[in-house]
Formats: C-alpha cells, sequence, structure tokens
C-alpha cells in the first residue's frame, strides 16, 4: 500500500454520491487504501461544486474526521512554477489546475498513489517521463 493516498475530484463524487457509476469501485478503494486521504484546495473546490448543497455535508464530515487533509501550496519550494509548467505541457489534453496539483504532489511525497476516476492521469507524467501512480476504474 502506498504511503501517501493522494485522492481527485472524481474518486471524492464516486464515493459520496451512491447513484454515481464508479460508487462501488470507489467504495472498495477506500477499503483498500483507507484514510487519511490527502489532496489539494483545488479538488476540494471542484468537488464541493459538484456535490452542490446536498452532498456538500458529506465531504465536510471527511473534512472535520481528518480523512481527507489538504497537504498542498503553491507557495512550497517551486511549486507554482511546477503545476504552470504542467498545465502549458498538458494544454492539448487539456489538464485542469487540480490536476495539476495533484500531479506536482506526486512528485514532492514519498510513495504516492492517486485514487481517480479520470483516464487523463494515465497520460500525466511525473518528474517529466513518470507515470502519475494510479489506480482507477477499468
Amino acid at each position: 500500500m502506498a504511503a501517501n493516498v493522494l485522492v481527485d475530484t472524481g474518486f471524492l463524487v464516486a464515493l459520496l454520491v451512491g447513484r454515481d457509476a464508479n460508487h462501488g469501485w470507489a467504495v472498495a478503494q477506500s477499503s483498500r487504501s483507507p484514510p487519511p486521504w490527502r489532496t489539494c484546495e483545488a479538488v476540494l473546490s471542484e468537488t464541493f461544486y459538484l456535490l452542490g448543497a446536498a452532498g456538500g455535508p458529506a465531504l465536510t464530515a471527511l473534512l472535520e474526521r481528518h480523512s481527507v487533509v489538504p497537504a498542498f501550496t503553491l507557495r512550497e519550494d517551486d511549486s507554482l512554477a511546477a503545476v504552470l509548467a504542467l498545465m502549458r505541457k498538458y494544454a492539448d489534453v487539456p489538464m485542469s489546475f487540480a490536476d495539476a496539483c495533484l500531479v506536482r504532489m506526486t512528485e514532492t511525497l514519498a510513495d504516492p498513489l492517486v485514487l481517480t476516476t479520470d483516464g487523463d492521469f494515465r497520460i500525466y507524467r511525473r518528474h517529466g517521463r513518470r507515470i502519475v501512480p494510479s489506480t482507477m476504474p477499468r
């Protein structure tokens, strides 16, 4: 099991919305890689937006229990420059700001694993050419 499990918007939405097509997968992953999960504020913003008023309390509860922990800041080392460079590199995908932050997190944390429903993580590379360690539905 990875030491640093990172979660993306798609994973969080799938976990918290029972009717989501990937809900079963997300529940299974939450057992295999239990919290606390790390993420960035951009993912939290996207997730709150997508969940809306009805789903927001469930995400709030995960944050209050420290099951999901914001663990990234653009002020550390050269993270802002790195995130912007990733967005430029993958502009044709396009790479979202949240995805760029998560990829940057994989570059700065030991033994990372991203839980995501976003197939673009198969395209993204960290440290130039290294695959982003991730788990996603088939």
